[in-house]
């Protein structure tokens, strides 16, 4: 008997899955049915869900104790000053119900996002409304720029639709599909709004800019022209390390084509990050890439876009990036590690510790889990039904049971036994609430899509009402010493040993789920050698890792993955300008050998 169900991992690519048993072992497959699959699953799903250690028994004060004795326990000590942390370790959408039981006792919840808040918010000036772009599309394309986006590890099912394009890859690291590329731009970190609007420049200046499409779709592109010739070639081309030539060149590729522009969270882990993605906006706007085929600027959607969320209820709310945790005397921890995957993590975990009642509900023991008072062990996303929307693509999956579990509890499970210890109404079957889902998804050719699907999106103009394309207009950078780069450039930028920080996803793990490590990868020229320990600092902490040496890197940046152990012991709680974003690469890091 096969099941068909789908991956709940924070990824684009939610993949539709069919489980079977083979000789009483279960067997995890793609759906070949599936218009996005390509006969393949991930790493992660093949290598550890089904393998990885689980969390089996509830806790308190460290101590074993029944589930019924451990939800008692949560239920007496929840309150209006209680907070709902929840993290992104399954992306099913049954993982909000909790919102209704934080909403019921008047608690807190979160605002804001570690993951892609910025660029969010400066699609959303440029488009009004963040539409997603099917990978159909993407295949149609002649030129495909991938843009701070590693694609072979973050999405990699979409590989098959770019296969054959000419491709342009822009990122500081010679990632593995650069080193497939026409062209690779290894373009200095935090350089991306400034590359964005060169290329606009160059765009006006060669002729090549769609002036049908925006005299109907973004009449102000005079205006942004203008804006574009504020900025001073020479410096900005100076500091971005790229001659003349490369710029010609990407200019040569991407006229008087299709072209798709795939961004990722790389270039918007700033407080600049809205002002990155809505310049790039901007430069696809200029060459009108918007509401044609085989065209488009594809950054992470809103996956709920058109669905009425039953679980979007109000509460009061306190920062994610930056959380006040030691103001609450219990914080209910719900799929996440916020100790280690949280920037200034030496920050967090003094916070953390400071909570009286910390209670972690999760699958896996980690950072968090061991600072918790109570621990209540979940089930994992085989082993619940559910429906699973996308970020990067308009498909919808219902996430079909495949596993029993004898020692976990499902987030709604867990809701309803709160719910009725507290005496708390209001609450619906699961069922109902995932009939609520399925009622709204379109059905094409026996496959769900979105309800905000569209073939091609903006082909009627953008936000609600089919309103215009707005340019970016205005920019403002504190973090780096200069003023814009406009008119006069006031003094140069001093000599800086101090290395970038790159923090990318890693291919064997989903954020600090799974696998962790301690290497931070660094150019040869910078005399360590392979296996040498570095003693890496910011003002926010220290930590030590394993040197890995790669000519891939630019010599004045390290990268450390996102799965590292104490690597968020370096990076910043500070907020992006626009979107209530994480900034963890706005940092710079000095290194020393120990």
């Amino acid at each position: 008997m096969t099941i068909k169900s789908a991956c709940g991992f924070d990824c684009y690519d939610a993949c539709a899955i069919e489980a079977s048993y083979e000789d009483g072992e279960l067997k995890l497959q793609a759906d070949n049915s599936h218009p996005y699959s390509n006969g393949a699953l991930c790493r992660v799903v093949n290598q550890e869900l089904l393998k990885a250690t689980r969390i089996t028994k509830p806790m308190i004060d460290g101590k074993e104790v029944s589930m019924s004795e451990a939800l008692d326990e949560v239920a007496r000590v929840l309150d209006s000053n209680s907070l709902l942390w929840r993290g992104s370790g399954n992306f099913g959408v049954m993982q909000q119900i909790t919102d209704v039981l934080m909403s019921k006792l008047d608690g807190y919840t979160t605002k804001g996002t570690l993951c892609d808040g910025a660029g969010d918010a400066g699609v959303l000036e440029g488009r009004g409304i963040n539409k997603t772009l099917s990978p159909q599309q993407i295949a149609k394309a002649d030129v495909v720029v991938v843009w701070g986006r590693n694609i072979t590890v973050t999405n990699s099912h979409l590989m098959p639709f770019i296969e054959g394009k000419e491709l342009i890859v822009i990122d500081p690291i010679k990632i593995p599909i650069a080193k497939k590329a026409n062209l690779h731009v290894q373009i200095k970190p935090r350089m991306d709004y400034y590359l964005a609007i060169m290329l606009a420049r160059f765009v006006f200046m060669d002729g090549c800019e769609d002036n049908s499409w925006c005299e109907e779709f973004a009449s102000e592109y005079e205006e942004f022209y203008e804006y574009t010739r504020e900025h001073r070639i020479k410096a900005i081309l100076e500091e971005m390390g790229i001659d003349l030539a490369i710029m010609g060149q990407m200019i040569e590729y991407i006229r008087d084509k299709k072209v798709v522009f795939l961004v990722g969270n790389g270039v918007q882990k700033y407080s600049i990050g809205s002002y990155v993605l809505h310049a790039i906006d901007s430069l696809g706007a200029t060459l009108g890439l918007f509401g044609k085929e085989g065209c488009g600027v594809d950054f992470i959607s809103n996956s709920k876009l058109g669905f009425d969320n039953p679980f979007d209820v109000k509460s009061k709310k306190v920062h994610k990036v930056n959380t006040p945790f030691s103001k609450h005397n219990t914080v209910l921890v719900q799929g996440g590690n916020p100790a280690e995957s949280m920037p200034n993590s030496n920050k967090v975990r003094d916070e953390l510790s400071k909570v009286s009642n910390l209670i972690y509900f999760g699958l896996y023991e980690n950072e968090t889990s061991r600072l918790s008072r109570i621990v209540i062990p979940a089930k994992n996303f085989l082993e619940k039904d559910d429906i699973r929307v996308s970020y990067g693509h308009g498909y919808v999956h219902k996430m079909n049971k495949v596993l029993e579990c004898e020692f976990g509890i499902s987030e709604y499970e867990f809701t309803k036994e709160i719910f009725a210890r507290l005496k708390l109404d209001g609450l619906k079957s699961e069922d109902e609430y995932i009939s609520h889902w399925l009622k709204q998804v379109k059905v094409e050719e026996n496959t769900m899509l979105s309800p905000s699907y569209e073939e091609i999106p903006y082909q009627d103009g953008f936000g609600d009402d089919g309103d215009e394309f707005e340019f970016i207009d205005d920019f403002d950078d504190d973090f780096i010493d200069t003023k814009r780069f406009r008119k006069i450039r006031k003094k140069k930028h001093s000599d800086d040993e101090r290395l970038w920080l790159i923090t990318p996803k890693a291919s064997n793990s989903i954020n600090t789920q799974f696998n962790q490590h301690n290497k931070a990868t660094l150019h040869p020229s910078l005399g360590y050698k392979q296996g040498d320990m570095i003693e890496l600092s910011s003002e926010y902490g220290s930590a030590i890792f394993e040197v890995e040496l790669s000519e891939d890197v630019r010599v004045d940046c390290v990268v450390v993955k996102a799965n590292a152990k104490n690597v968020n012991v370096l990076t910043p709680d500070i907020v992006s300008e626009y979107g209530d974003g994480a900034c963890y690469q706005e940092v710079k890091i000095t290194h020393k050998k120990v």
